[in-house]
């Protein structure tokens, strides 16, 4: 007699284990396993590279380091290890201000010049095919063609980094990724591994307040600030050096969404990222970003106790000042997304004569492993001849042969030096790279220097930085991520070994809403220092431009109120659209979106024009109603004239906080006027859609 199977059915010797039994199975396994190379070498240290002292530059003879980012490397085909999902852009970059006093680097010495650009923006976690709007870190790579050569600003869109020394990079991002045994969850970093490896690891406090911060969630590329993260060298005629962090400002300032809208989006419009670089650059709303340097010196550093060759810490802004040299336009789409976007090759080593590195142990990893990842990912050594990496500058040189190569080379010797050629290609005698002579001394070792240690001060900083509601949003969002992890004793951990030690209020908070209870010991408690630059309350404020707003009206709306509002919009840069019970002429515009097939979280603001048969139609659909309420919600302008302003009010009633005194009165950021008062409506629209976000409106859109 046999007995069917159903599809999953498993052999009782095979059952899937409970989590607790899983787990001690595994750590039975691992009792007596001791970490090795493949070669089965007993390595005693995996968090510290091999350096010249403390904090000397990386040595190539460290084999582990070189096995571990290898194999690293080279996990994934052809797919980026990370950074998978992206999107890219052409533009231009024009100097503003010579820096030649600082730097022999062409582009940032002649004002006269327009440098073409190609910029790719990523998320880091998720696969090709993940959302946008995850809680993550953007990459913001950036590709100049000047006529020294390719030089790649591979920065994010957050200016440190989990990890201090290159070689824990690799656990570092198997963390992060979706767990081996069922690889999930996808694009995002809410789940026990994650968690795990951070709070284990108390280097990666900065930087993981940064991702639970709103920064994690842009609103557009366009509102997105991007840092090369590391330390570099400006060397000018000289050959002095002079320390240098680079900064991209968006000219738009820095927005972003609301955590509850950014996961709604992820279900209506994965590509909302992606979609909005392309349309606004179709419509002729360019990206802008202003180049800023931020020029500093060791000392300085030192004495506010920041290591430069720490990437866990800043030098906040009003210590030392950004300085916007030139702006950076993005203004045409990709011709092919494969040919471009993907096939795009960055790497932190792609740096013209003027630019040096630094002895960051993070760097130095990277300077390695860009390269090595795309042998793999492009086909082999010759990716810098695809049409997207190939640089302006006449390339001349010994390499040969290999896979995908696009030369055919004519030359009888392809050795330096020769006399069959001529000597050909000859060394340049001017202009040409040279490494700064820096002085390095000590002894081989494995270790962290001492000016790494403080894990906190800047975490505690960053907090104590955010407005009220940013603070809010970022209690949420731990709140959120640590809800998720199933281990309670990962959860205690992070609370109590890590927030503990950033601030109290804030580990009391996440403690409560995750179930832990907070140890009794007090942890030390780090200065308040502050650096308004951190808040995006900072940014700058006061443009319409590239903004999406919806209209909401049907037949029997009230032209001339729509006109005027499309006028004011529209004029300042804004793309207002209609959105309508269904596709179709509405008053004298056409409807491009309908209640079924759009949702308020796609939209920056909203608008209701009257006119009673409009209204009436969308008083009757109580997904209109849903739409203006949802959008009250996320803390977004909302305006309403005429009929529509009853509309509003009576979609929003049940929101309105305790104390408001009926339904005229004064909420933040909500625009209303009578048909008396409809000529000065646009303007106050306009300048309330420029605002963004009212946060202080309602607590529901935090």
């Amino acid at each position: 007699m046999t007995t069917k199977r159903g599809h999953n059915a498993r052999r009782p010797e095979t059952a899937r284990l409970s989590k607790d039994e899983d787990l001690e199975k595994s750590r039975k396994r691992c009792d007596r396993a001791t970490l090795t190379t493949d070669q089965g070498v007993p390595i005693p240290h995996t968090d510290d590279s091999l350096k010249v002292g403390a904090r000397g530059p990386t040595l190539l003879e460290d084999f582990h380091l070189r096995e571990k980012v290898t194999r690293f490397d080279h996990e994934r085909i052809p797919e980026r290890v990370v950074h998978a999902r992206g999107s890219g852009a052409h533009g231009v970059f024009r100097l503003h201000e010579s820096l030649s006093d600082l730097t022999t680097a062409e582009l940032f010495c002649d004002t006269s010049l327009e440098t073409p650009v190609f910029v790719r923006f990523s998320t880091v976690q998720g696969a090709r095919g993940s959302a946008d709007t995850v809680r993550d870190v953007r990459g913001f790579a950036t590709k100049f063609y000047t006529r020294q050569g390719n030089f790649d600003l591979v920065g994010n869109n957050m200016p440190v980094f989990f990890v201090q020394d290159g070689i824990k990079f690799p656990d570092f991002v198997h963390a992060v990724k979706p767990e081996p045994q069922h690889e999930m969850p996808g694009g995002a970093s809410a789940h026990d591994s994650f968690w795990d490896f951070c709070g284990l690891v108390p280097e990666s406090a900065h930087m993981v307040m940064w991702l639970m911060s709103d920064r994690a969630i842009p609103r557009s590329f366009a509102n997105m600030e991007g840092f090369g993260v590391h330390t570099f060298r400006l060397i000018d005629a000289k050959g002095r050096s002079h320390l240098v962090k680079f900064h991209w400002k968006p000219v738009l300032g820095v927005h972003s969404l609301a955590w509850d809208e950014a996961q709604k989006i992820a279900g209506k419009d994965a590509d909302f990222n992606r979609r909005d670089l392309w349309e606004s650059i179709e419509a002729g709303l360019f990206f802008e970003y202003d180049l800023g340097v931020q020029l500093v010196d060791e000392q300085t550093a030192a004495d506010i106790g920041v290591d430069l060759l720490d990437v866990t810490k800043i030098v906040p802004e009003e210590i030392a000042p950004v300085r916007r040299v030139g702006r950076m336009t993005l203004d045409r789409n990709p011709d092919n997304f494969f040919a471009e976007t993907e096939q795009v090759a960055f790497c932190v080593q792609n740096v013209v004569p003027g630019i040096g590195f630094t002895d960051d142990p993070m760097m130095t990893a990277r300077l390695f492993s860009y390269l090595d990842t795309q042998l793999t990912r492009l086909g082999g050594p010759n990716h810098a001849q695809l049409p997207i990496n190939r640089p302006l500058a006449p390339v001349h040189n010994h390499q040969q042969d290999g896979f995908g190569n696009q030369q055919v080379p004519v030359t009888v010797a392809n050795y330096f030096p020769n006399s069959l050629g001529g000597g050909c290609p000859f060394l340049a005698k001017t202009g040409g790279y040279v490494d700064f002579p820096e002085v390095v001394e000590g002894k081989k070792t494995r270790e962290r220097s001492p000016s790494f240690a403080d894990h906190f001060t800047q975490a505690a900083m960053f907090f104590h930085s955010m407005s009220a509601p940013e603070k809010e949003h970022i209690v949420s969002a731990y709140s959120f991520e640590l809800s998720k992890v199933v281990r309670r004793e990962v959860r205690e951990r992070y609370v109590n070994e890590i927030l503990a030690n950033v601030d109290a209020e804030l580990a009391a908070s996440v403690a409560s809403a995750v179930g832990v209870r907070l140890a009794a010991k007090g942890a030390p408690t780090p200065p308040k220092l502050t650096s308004p630059a951190l808040s995006m309350e900072s940014s700058t404020k006061g443009s319409v431009r590239g903004r999406r707003v919806a209209v909401l009206a049907a037949p029997g709306v009230d032209d001339g109120q729509v006109d005027a509002v499309f006028a004011a919009l529209s004029n300042g840069g804004a793309r207002p659209e209609i959105v309508s019970t269904a596709l179709g002429p509405v008053g004298s515009r056409e409807a491009t979106k309908t209640l079924f097939n759009t949702s308020s979280v796609l939209w920056d603001a909203v608008y209701v024009p009257g006119g009673a048969k409009s209204v009436e139609a969308l008083r009757a659909r109580a997904d209109a109603r849903t739409f203006i309420r949802e959008a009250f919600g996320h803390a977004k302008p909302i305006g309403g004239t005429g009929e529509g302003a009853e509309l509003v009010l009576a979609a929003i009633a049940e929101d309105v906080r305790p104390g408001a005194a009926g339904p005229e009165a004064s909420l933040p950021g909500v625009v209303l006027a009578r048909d008396s008062q409809t000529a000065t409506f646009p303007t106050a629209f306009v300048e309330a859609v420029a605002r963004h976000r009212f946060w202080s409106r309602t607590a529901s859109g935090s």
